[in-house]
């Protein structure tokens, strides 16, 4: 498995969950070559699976967020112009661009940079001019952006942004 296989995968799938499961293929699984059970850190597999998400997510051509159901999620560039597109109907943090930081005493830190910060401005002027439908279609994988975009008023043309609090993953007693 190598980095470009790696990359050839997140851009043929255009966007992919790091391990959660979705509606979308998870990569961790792929780079394993099968299905995981439990957490991926505890697989034969996890160091290699480890460098391939970290040269991943330095990738030029590769955004981190949290766009599928609040999970980490890498999504190819050349779906980023319909990212901006349908961005309006999007919780914010969603498509915020996160890194990960392990720190020196172990401590895992989440840095996050917002929408649109992290877009190149000819990609913002790119999904600006693209068709709602042809973002729609880009992003098809995604089923409640179809469902959110649907409810919208045809009239409307700057959509208001849909807020949603993200679920806390810790349960409730």
């Amino acid at each position: 498995m190598t980095d470009g296989e790696v990359m050839a995968f997140v851009r043929r799938h255009g966007v992919v969950l790091m391990a959660a499961k979705g509606p979308v293929p998870r990569l961790t699984e792929w780079i394993a070559g099968e299905p995981i059970k439990g957490s991926w850190w505890a697989h034969s597999k996890s160091h290699q699976i480890f460098a391939r998400l970290s040269r991943l997510s330095v990738s030029p051509n590769v955004v981190t967020c949290r766009l599928v159901d609040g999970h980490v999620t890498f999504v190819h560039r050349r779906l980023w112009p319909a990212l901006v597109r349908l961005s309006d109907w999007l919780p914010a943090q969603r498509i915020a661009a996160i890194r990960e930081q392990h720190t020196a005493s172990g401590k895992h830190v989440t840095h996050a940079t917002p929408f649109p910060d992290w877009v190149p401005p000819a990609i913002l002027r790119a999904g600006r001019k693209l068709e709602v439908k042809d973002a729609r279609a880009a992003l098809h994988m995604i089923p409640e952006l179809s469902v959110r975009v649907d409810d919208a008023p045809q009239s409307q043309t700057r959509p208001r942004r849909a807020h949603q609090p993200r679920a806390s993953s810790r349960r409730r007693r």
